[in-house]
């Protein structure tokens, strides 16, 4: 379905923040995208959802596909309509607005006729949004602050839906019942391109695995097979084995050093 060759963006002229990346979302698939802070995984989505034109001096080489489509070029309006929804880092949701004004702002492109369809297909999702329609989006919690920002990237059915760090600051409990509704979600037919730096969730659930690392991909695997990586359960789900002795830490060393080289 998403397929990005070879991305390379430089801000200012001077920043070289991506450096070749290329990933490919499977339709029907969960794909997440892993890496430290700094990798490079916001610009990677700003990218592919038209948003690299806010940040001035923004260069970007290389190819983004959508069924075959270029979408790179695009404004962002035009790449929704072509079916890709973005839940940005940080919810970003209108805080003096209600939840369903919330909502319906993500409805802005679909047709006035269907808009009330859709409201009652979020609420049937999201059954907690239904029973604070009226509520002041400002005062929720942030796990429901976290489902309206869903809901209304899902007012436009879109075909891709691309979350950013969507368990970020909530508490374990909550970020399980984000997890299953993600797996839900896809499970509707939606694809999914995941960033999070919360591995151990999001490789629980994709079927593949992509890890940045200061503007490159430096593993691509199913996520299953990064899962049982030695150096991906050290780095990124902070599982260690115990007994490591000091050879496999040089080990661990040349590998990432190698990585970021």
């Amino acid at each position: 379905m998403l397929v990005v060759e070879n991305l390379e963006v430089v801000y200012e002229d001077v920043i070289l923040v991506l450096k070749g990346v290329s990933i490919e979302v499977p339709e029907g698939s969960i794909v997440a995208l892993l890496g430290a802070n700094g990798a490079g995984k916001t610009t990677v989505l700003r990218a592919i959802t038209g948003l690299l034109d806010i940040h001035r001096g923004a260069i970007t080489k290389g190819t983004i596909t959508l069924d075959g489509q270029p979408i790179h070029g695009l404004d962002a309006t035009s790449i929704v309509r072509a079916g890709v929804g973005q839940v940005m880092e940080g919810r970003r949701i209108f805080t003096e607005f209600s939840v369903e004004e919330n909502l319906r702002v993500g409805g802005h492109l679909v047709a006035r006729n269907l808009v009330a369809e859709r409201l009652e297909g979020i609420f049937e999702l999201f059954p907690v949004l239904a029973e604070r329609r009226k509520q002041v989006a400002g005062y929720l919690s942030g796990g429901e602050q976290q489902m309206l920002a869903i809901g209304r990237a899902l007012m436009a059915q879109p075909r891709l839906l691309i979350l950013d760090e969507p368990s970020l600051g909530l508490a374990p409990l909550i970020v399980q019942r984000i997890r299953d509704l993600i797996v839900q979600i896809n499970q509707q037919g939606t694809s999914v391109l995941l960033v999070e730096q919360n591995a151990n969730m999001a490789l629980s659930i994709a079927d593949h695995g992509y890890i940045l690392e200061t503007g490159k991909v430096v593993m691509d695997k199913p996520a299953a097979v990064l899962r049982e990586d030695e150096d991906v359960r050290e780095f990124y789900l902070g599982l260690r084995e115990e007994g490591a002795g000091s050879m496999r830490d040089v080990k661990h060393y040349k590998r990432r050093k190698r990585w970021l080289s």
